[in-house]
């Protein structure tokens, strides 16, 4: 079977003078894809022609990486934590919202959950210390691949069947989240403070976690799960 192409969004990088220069991506989500059976691609903060793109991958990765721009879903920035590219929201945004409308696969992480959820016109908390003060730390100090606080799926969602029913403990590095959920997805795991962990459309083509499941699918297989879950639904039901 040929391998699917999973196209994966970049963070920005900035030159000496602080504009912005190039795109960068860490390895671990190109390997957890790899490992699942699939081909990665990178995909520059410049692409301007999302249509042809899209009709060359067969499934989508939305990565991690800075905040989305406030202003993205009606709001004024609020707090000085709030650090924005906008080359990334001018491409993701209408990227995700055509990918969703075509069914295409897709697999949103950290930055990933809350693009689609602006995308699709929902809001986030800009910063969760300040907006939703919670005894659950969501920005953690440890090792990327230690899980430090649960995650549960909500009995017969998507999430469910691919990473199981049981608490899973997981990694946290976002000062954002989900506030209010887009029409059209809904909520398929909640961590331990009720802070909305995991989103996902009806049919199971959308599936997007706040945690990082690219850094602990080496030594979690459950989270390599949710990698080779994405990966043959992209194989079975990709773009091409």
């Amino acid at each position: 079977m040929k391998q699917p192409l999973i196209g994966i969004s970049c963070s920005v990088f900035a030159n000496d003078g602080g504009e912005p220069a190039g795109d960068r991506l860490v390895w671990a989500y190109a390997r957890a894809v790899i490992a699942a059976g699939g081909t990665p691609v990178l995909l520059p903060n410049l692409t301007t022609n999302i249509e042809a793109l899209l009709e060359r991958l067969d499934g989508l990765l939305l990565a991690g990486g800075e905040d989305i721009c406030p202003e993205r879903y009606g709001e004024a920035k609020r707090h000085p934590k709030v650090v924005v590219t906008p080359a990334r929201d001018d491409l993701e945004i209408p990227l995700a919202r055509l990918a969703v409308q075509r069914g295409l696969p897709v697999l949103g992480i950290c930055r990933g959950i809350q693009l689609l959820n602006v995308a699709l016109g929902g809001t986030l908390y800009q910063d969760l210390p300040d907006q939703r003060p919670s005894c659950v730390v969501h920005r953690q100090t440890d090792a990327r691949h230690l899980g430090t606080h649960g995650l549960t799926a909500e009995p017969g969602t998507h999430l469910a069947v691919l990473v199981g029913p049981e608490p899973l403990r997981v990694n946290t590095f976002h000062h954002q989240a989900v506030r209010d959920v887009a029409p059209g997805l809904v909520i398929s795991a909640r961590a331990e403070d009720g802070l909305v962990e995991a989103l996902e459309t009806a049919d199971g083509r959308v599936v997007a976690v706040q945690y990082h499941p690219e850094d602990m699918a080496p030594v979690c297989p459950r989270s390599a799960a949710l990698f080779a879950g994405f990966v043959t639904r992209c194989g079975e039901e990709g773009g091409h």
